[in-house]
């Protein structure tokens, strides 16, 4: 009996499996951080962007504002193209002092609205001789009631797809007078969780809105892989990426408490704003990609897309459909 006593008890053997089970979760997370880590692309290029014009839409923040901090590193003049230009302005200081450039210059821009996009456009055409890169990179997301724009479409289709659909057409004509030139197109690997409806482009109570996120970066794709196309030969590259899971304030819109588990997922695996910039920069600066176009790419090297993203056919509907929702007309350049 006295042997028995001493032997562990039930107890102790269910504390132990809880334990190893704990330590086991634990440890397999930290190694998936650790991967995303050593696995982020990084962009090496050295290229110097004296006496280059970029515009980032939505600047101010995340990382378009990683983005226009590397290329003002770099000697560029920037325009920052953003909704909020408090936050801009701020931005745009915190920029200059760190780096020495004070060529950095705020223009509203929101994406959400055709009239501001028609606005800055022609501030743009009217005020800049060349555009040497394009960066869309601004995007928003909504968790489950959507909106709509002034417009009457859908906002977060029409901030994150119809508005540079319309501004890339306007600005057109100056990125041909400047080629070699670029177009960059911030997408997303969430596209693969969404199809694009061609009978339901202004999805207007959609439940809930997250999900349109998925459907617009869709959109970004195939918009970015016939403008490709179109502008063959031109002069004009266009290519598009995933920037990874980011840390950034897209998710911000997430309400409480489910922004409770979402905020410490984001802080634990996703990747900083520097490092979802890398693939933005590499596209923008990059020779090696100097004359690529139509390509995806994720980490700083070409990716491959779904079966459905493929789908030249769709693309080109889409196109169709969306010259009518941003109301181009015979006036406005064309593609």
């Amino acid at each position: 009996m006295g042997f028995l006593n001493v032997l562990p008890s039930a107890d102790y053997f269910r504390d132990i499996l809880v334990l190893a089970l704990i330590s086991g979760i634990v440890a397999t997370l930290l190694s998936v951080r650790f991967y995303l880590r050593i696995t982020a692309g990084r962009c090496f290029t050295e290229t110097k962007m004296e006496g280059k014009t970029v515009i980032i839409t939505g600047a101010n923040s995340g990382i378009g504002k990683e983005t226009a901090r590397d290329l003002a590193k770099r000697g560029a003049r920037i325009i920052m193209a953003c909704r909020n230009l408090e936050t801009a302005n701020a931005a745009k200081e915190e920029i200059s002092k760190e780096t020495g450039n004070n060529q950095l210059i705020v223009k509203k821009l929101d994406l959400g609205s055709q009239k501001s996009v028609r606005e800055f456009a022609a501030d743009i055409v009217k005020n800049e001789p060349k555009i040497d890169v394009l960066i869309h990179n601004a995007g928003m997301a909504l968790a489950f009631r959507g909106q709509t724009s002034e417009d009457g479409i859908e906002l977060t289709m029409a901030t994150n797809h119809y508005g540079p659909f319309l501004l890339t057409h306007l600005l057109i004509d100056v990125l041909k007078r400047s080629a070699p030139s670029r177009i960059v197109i911030v997408a997303s690997e969430l596209y693969r969780f969404a199809s694009v409806n061609l009978d339901k482009l202004n999805p207007i109570g959609t439940f809930p809105a997250a999900y349109l996120y998925y459907v617009s970066k869709f959109a970004n794709i195939y918009f970015a892989r016939e403008l490709a196309k179109r502008l063959e030969g031109s002069g004009v590259s266009v290519n598009f990426l995933h920037p990874g899971m980011i840390d950034s304030g897209i998710w911000r819109n997430v309400p409480f408490p489910l922004n409770l588990p979402m905020m410490a997922i984001t802080k634990g695996f996703f990747k900083t704003t520097k490092a979802g910039a890398q693939t933005t920069i590499y596209l923008a600066t990059a020779d090696e990609v100097a004359n690529v176009s139509g390509k995806y790419f994720m980490d700083c090297k070409e990716s491959t897309l779904s079966a459905a993203a493929m789908d030249e056919e769709k693309g080109r509907k889409l196109w169709e459909e969306s010259v009518k929702l941003v109301k181009l007309t015979a006036q406005d350049p064309k593609i």
